[in-house]
C-alpha cells in the first residue's frame, strides 16, 4: 500500500472506533436526564435508581470517547495536513463552537452533577444534567455542520493563491441544507443505540436475576424499546429527507447506493444486485418498482441520473479521471445500515409484545439481550462508512480529491508505526472498556438504594475527601 491508502485506512479505522461510543454518549446521557427528571417529578425510587446505575454507564463510556477522539485531531496533522490547510479557515469555526461552547459546557456540568448528588438542590442538580445534554447536541451538530461541508461545500471563496477555501458566511455553513437533514437523522440513529442498549441491559437482568428488582428492570426493558421504535420511525422519516438532498448534492453517492448504471425515469429500488467484481456493471438484480424514484427524488415517476452518466458528466466538468465510488461497499454498507437498523426496531416491537402485561421474558431471551445494543450500532457504522465512501473521490465534494489532501512529506513506514501503535492502545482502551462496562452491569443496581437526601439534611462533610455519590 501507499502513503495514501495507508492514510485513509488509519483514519478510517480511528474514526470508526471512536464512533462505536458517541452515538452511546448522545443517547445514554439523555435517557438519564429523562430517568432523572421522572424521579424530580414523581418522587419514585425506582427512578432515580436507574438514573444512577446508567448513569454510571454514560460516565465511562464518555471517557472512553473523549480519549479515542483527541487521536482524529492529531492525524489531521499527522496524515492530511494539506487537507487542513485546505478547510482550516472554515472548518475553524464550527470546530471552535464545537471545543469551547459544546465541549465545555459538557465537561463542566458533567463535574457538577457527578459531585452535586448531596450538595446541591435537586432542580439544580437536574439542571446540570440537561446542561450535559444540551453540550452533546450542540457538539454533534457542530461536528456535523463541519462533515456536512465536505458533502457540500458553502459559504465560501477559493482562494487560488494559497490554494485553500476560505470563509465567507459561517451561518451558510450552519444550515447548510445537509446538516439540517444530516442532524435529525444521526441524532434519531444515536437514540436507537441508547435505547437499544438500556432495553438490553434490562432483558439481562430480568433473566439472570429475576428476583432481583424485577419491577424496576421491567421498566427500564419497557423506556428502552419504546425509545428504539421512537427512534427508529424518526431515522426512516428524516432518512428519506436526506435520500433525497444526497440525490441534489451528491447524485452519484445515490446512483452507487443503488448500483444503478444506466439513467433510469422512472427508477426501481434494487432490494438485491449481484454485479461485477470491479463493481462496473450489473448481472442480476432483484427490483422494486418505482420506489428509487420516490426515494430519491419524491416522484415515483422521477429521474434518477446513472453511474455511467455521471462519470461522463464529471470527466467534462472536472477532467479526466475516475469519479466512481467503490461501487460494490457503497451499496452493501447502503443495506446493511437499513436492513440491520429495521431488524433493531422489530426486534423491540417483539420484546414489548413477549413481556407484555407482566409476562416473564423466556430465559433463552438471554441470547437476544447482548445482540439487541448491537444491532443500532452496525447500522449507524455501516451508515457513517456509507457516507463517507460514497462521497470518494472527494474529500470535499467537487473541490478536494482525496489524493490531494495527504500530507507530502509523510512517508508509509510512518503511517504504519502510528496504525500500528493505534491499533494495539485501542486494542487496550476497548479491553478496559469492556471490562468497566461488564463490570458495572453485573452489579446492578447495588449502591444506588434510596432517595438522595436534600443538601439542607446532609451533614456537614466539607472534610470528607471528594467522591463519587455512586
Amino acid at each position: 500500500m501507499d502513503t495514501l491508502d495507508l492514510a485513509r485506512w488509519q483514519f478510517a479505522i480511528t474514526t470508526v472506533y471512536h464512533f462505536f461510543f458517541v452515538p452511546v454518549t448522545i443517547s445514554l446521557v439523555a435517557i438519564t436526564a429523562g430517568l432523572q427528571t421522572a424521579w424530580y417529578r414523581t418522587g419514585k425510587e425506582k427512578y432515580l435508581r436507574l438514573t444512577k446505575f446508567y448513569g454510571k454507564l454514560f460516565l465511562i463510556n464518555i471517557a472512553m470517547g473523549v480519549v479515542t477522539g483527541l487521536v482524529q485531531e492529531f492525524q489531521f496533522g499527522m496524515n492530511w495536513s494539506d487537507y487542513s490547510r485546505f478547510v482550516g479557515d472554515v472548518f475553524g469555526a464550527p470546530l471552535a463552537l464545537e471545543g469551547i461552547l459544546a465541549f465545555f459546557l459538557e465537561s463542566t456540568f458533567i463535574g457538577l452533577w457527578i459531585f452535586g448528588w448531596e450538595r446541591l438542590p435537586r432542580l439544580v442538580h437536574l439542571g446540570c444534567i440537561w446542561m450535559v445534554v444540551l453540550g452533546t447536541q450542540l457538539s454533534a451538530y457542530f461536528i456535523l455542520a463541519a462533515n456536512s461541508w465536505m458533502q457540500n461545500p458553502v459559504g465560501f471563496r477559493y482562494n487560488a493563491s494559497r490554494g485553500r477555501a476560505e470563509l465567507t458566511d459561517v451561518w451558510a455553513v450552519l444550515t447548510n441544507k445537509v446538516v439540517l437533514v444530516t442532524y435529525p437523522h444521526t441524532i434519531f440513529a444515536a437514540f436507537m443505540v441508547g435505547g437499544a442498549f438500556v432495553a438490553g441491559v434490562a432483558l439481562w437482568h430480568l433473566i439472570r436475576r429475576p428476583l432481583v428488582d424485577h419491577d424496576v428492570f421491567r421498566t427500564a426493558l419497557k423506556i428502552g424499546a419504546v425509545i428504539v421504535i421512537a427512534a427508529g420511525a424518526g431515522v426512516a422519516i428524516s432518512g428519506d429527507q436526506q435520500g433525497k438532498v444526497m440525490t441534489e448534492v451528491q447524485p452519484m453517492k445515490m446512483a452507487a447506493a443503488e448500483a444503478l448504471y444506466e439513467t433510469e425515469k422512472p427508477a426501481s429500488f434494487s432490494v438485491f444486485t449481484v454485479g461485477t467484481l470491479d463493481g462496473s456493471r450489473e448481472i442480476f438484480s432483484v427490483k422494486l418498482p418505482h420506489l428509487l424514484s420516490f426515494l430519491a427524488t419524491g416522484n415515483f415517476n422521477g429521474e434518477v441520473k446513472g453511474i455511467n452518466s455521471l462519470q461522463a458528466a464529471y470527466e467534462q466538468l472536472y477532467g479526466p479521471g475516475s469519479y466512481k465510488p467503490n461501487i460494490p461497499l457503497t451499496y452493501w454498507t447502503f443495506r446493511l445500515m437499513i436492513g440491520v437498523g429495521m431488524a433493531s426496531a422489530v426486534l423491540a416491537v417483539w420484546l414489548l409484545w413477549v413481556t407484555r402485561r407482566g409476562r416473564a421474558p423466556a430465559r433463552w431471551l438471554i441470547w437476544v439481550a447482548a445482540p439487541l445494543p448491537l444491532l443500532p450500532l452496525l447500522a449507524n457504522t455501516f451508515g457513517w462508512i456509507f457516507t463517507e465512501t460514497g462521497r470518494q473521490p472527494w474529500l470535499v465534494f467537487g473541490l478536494l480529491p482525496t489524493a490531494s489532501g495527504v500530507s507530502p512529506g509523510t512517508t508509509s513506514g510512518e503511517v504504519i508505526t502510528s496504525l500500528v501503535g493505534f491499533t494495539v492502545l485501542y486494542g487496550v482502551l476497548a479491553v478496559v472498556e469492556a471490562k468497566l462496562m461488564l463490570r458495572t452491569i453485573r452489579g446492578g443496581l447495588a449502591g444506588t438504594d434510596g432517595p438522595a437526601p436534600s443538601p439542607d439534611d446532609a451533614p456537614d462533610d466539607a472534610a470528607k475527601p471528594l467522591s463519587f455519590a455512586y
